[in-house]
């Protein structure tokens, strides 16, 4: 077997960082929610509007007027891509808010995969294979181990309730996303499409967010406000994209390994959020579905 080469080397690391980095989003949020009265929408608002020019620019960069060159055929995609987006920060941010990081993040980052892979399957006509189905099953499994251990991470049993179901939409929402990007992904490049949807999901976001804008923001806010929008946002998906350039697409397994395990280490680390021994099993078999849907994708 030949050893990997160093750019495939450095490619996996660009990946591993950038997942890293998206693994940082929750445990950012929640130190916010403990610096300032502030609303998740507000939040998903402020991320999507200061990553969206950044991105955008970057695709004027790359592929000049090309950036805003969709066809008549294609806004329903780009409404849909927005409203997802939207939406993702919305239900993402409200279930860290209810339930902590590590449930939010593995139910989300966890089950969007599976729930794309039954959208797809609904939508576009994609078979449902022996395989996609055991992940499907192992995933429910293991979510629902995960909604049973409201004692590890210092909330009510009804808030984990509450913050799975937030989970489970911010999950819905991002599979929505990348059903829709898939669509628009061979004739865009993937900078446009990933500024163009932080950019409508933020328009959408914006009517909401002035009306919910805080009384006032501490210096700790206002630079986790940044971090949250420029960090593991905007500069992630350059490293993420610069690091998939060099790769095949089976290192996007890693993102799907990296983000969760960062999220959930790091709210172990920060604030004590416990998962006990069946919301670690129900963790690993989230991770376990996330592996077996990966294999069974190539």
């Amino acid at each position: 077997m030949n050893a990997p080469s160093v750019p495939a080397l450095g490619s996996v690391l660009l990946v591993a960082i950038a997942a890293a980095l998206w693994g940082t989003v929750g445990v950012a949020s929640k130190l916010l929610y403990g610096t300032v009265e502030i609303s998740p929408v507000f939040v998903g608002f402020v991320r999507l509007a200061l990553a969206a020019p950044l991105l955008l620019v970057l695709s004027l960069a790359t592929v000049g007027r090309r950036t805003f060159a969709f066809a008549g055929r294609e806004l329903g995609a780009i409404l849909m891509i927005g409203v997802s987006m939207a939406l993702y920060q919305l239900f993402y941010f409200t279930a860290v808010a209810t339930t902590g990081v590590a449930i939010a993040t593995l139910v989300t980052i966890c089950t969007a995969p599976l729930m794309v892979a039954l959208l797809a399957g609904g939508f576009l006509g994609e078979r449902l294979t022996a395989p996609i189905i055991g992940a499907l099953a192992i995933g429910i499994a293991g979510t629902a181990m995960l909604v049973g251990v409201p004692s590890d991470v210092g909330v009510t049993q009804a808030a984990v309730l509450a913050g799975t179901a937030w989970a489970l939409g911010s999950a819905a929402s991002f599979a929505v996303f990348t059903l829709f990007s898939r669509v628009l992904a061979p004739r865009h490049h993937p900078f446009t499409l990933i500024g163009i949807g932080l950019g409508a999901g933020a328009l959408m976001l914006l009517p909401v967010a002035l009306l919910t804008i805080p009384a006032s923001v501490s210096t700790d806010g206002m630079w986790l406000l940044l971090y949250i929008g420029l960090v593991p946002t905007g500069f992630a998906y350059i490293v993420f994209f610069a690091g998939m350039k060099r790769a095949g697409a089976t290192v996007a397994s890693i993102a799907a390994l990296t983000e969760p395990l960062t999220a959930t280490l790091l709210a172990w680390l920060m604030f004590d959020e416990r998962l006990g021994a069946l919301g670690l099993l129900g963790a690993a078999l989230l991770v376990a579905a996330m592996v077996l849907l990966t294999r069974a994708s190539r």
